[in-house]
């Protein structure tokens, strides 16, 4: 079993590599750059379709990276440390503040499948109906609609830079077939070009996804074989509550120790017994208050 699965993340590394073409290419048309785009997604969807990359642990570690590239667009000198400090360091009854409002919608985003009340629960601030209106402002390719979606959104509520991000991401699992929503426009635009229009901002976004997709291939690539090395170690670990520790380390971005199902002291020997084993790092290079993730 351990063999056969190490020659699956072989192969997987094999699939790693993105066309030549694709990232090389000097592209200046919309109809070249869609082109591209839509090489660079296929590819992504194929990598996507393999059991191996652990598709939850995906999406939380790039719903952080479009959080990351919102705080920017925003002016504030946050990155993806202090996001984690800000969601995951929360004691009961505390305000996340800004940054960690928006690091939560993105994870609230991507956890469940795409829908109305899904989105809903992540952009609390807005109805269902008006959510459910600028979605369907968009017509045609997938990128097409993205566009259009993140236009209608701005046009309305220019300050609404999350929402209409996540709500233009949003369209893209529509057409690819995908069930959950897979961050990927934020984290490749600049701020420039949430206030571009028509012709240009699908230029934008068709080029912001080529980059995305291609960090998102090595990103699967990567996660697939340190889970893969994760699961190998698992049977070695002897805690009550270390099976479900792992599947917590399996879907998520970062855990802290206290939140794993174990006593205090029980969840920091598991998480040092971890990184020990190479399965888990630590995330902060603090002595206190520590992360860890896969």
């Amino acid at each position: 079993m351990t063999f056969a699965r190490l020659d699956h993340i072989s192969d997987l590394d094999t699939l790693q590599r993105m066309p030549a073409w694709v990232t090389s290419a000097r592209a200046e048309t919309l109809e070249d750059v869609a082109f591209l785009s839509g090489a660079a997604l296929n590819h992504l969807h194929v990598v996507l379709g393999r059991a191996e990359v652990p598709q939850a642990l995906l999406r939380d570690r790039l719903a952080l990276s479009a959080a990351a590239a919102c705080v920017a667009f925003s002016g504030r000198p946050e990155r993806e440390a202090e996001l984690r400090d800000a969601v995951h360091l929360l004691r009961p009854g505390d305000l996340p503040g800004p940054t960690g409002e928006t690091c939560l919608a993105w994870r609230r985003a991507v956890e469940r499948p795409v829908s109305i009340k899904a989105l809903g629960r992540a952009l609390p601030a807005f109805e269902p109906g008006q959510i459910a209106t600028w979605l369907d402002a968009g017509k045609g390719a997938p990128v097409t609609r993205a566009a259009m979606v993140l236009e209608a959104v701005l046009r309305e509520a220019p300050r609404a830079e999350v929402a209409a991000l996540i709500l233009a991401e949003a369209a893209l699992p529509q057409t690819f077939g995908w069930d959950h929503l897979l961050p990927l426009l934020a984290a490749g635009l600049k701020r420039a070009d949430l206030r571009k229009h028509g012709d240009d901002l699908r230029l934008a976004c068709h080029r912001a996804l080529v980059l995305s997709a291609v960090d998102a291939v090595r990103l699967s690539v990567d996660l697939a074989r340190r889970a893969a090395h994760l699961k190998a170690v698992a049977p070695k670990l002897r805690a009550k509550g270390a099976g479900d520790a792992v599947k917590m380390f399996l879907t998520r971005d970062a855990v802290a120790p206290s939140a794993l199902p174990l006593p205090d002291r029980a969840a920091r020997r598991l998480c040092d017994r971890l990184v020990d084993l190479g399965a888990v790092r630590e995330l902060t290079g603090r002595d206190t208050f520590r992360l860890y993730g896969v």
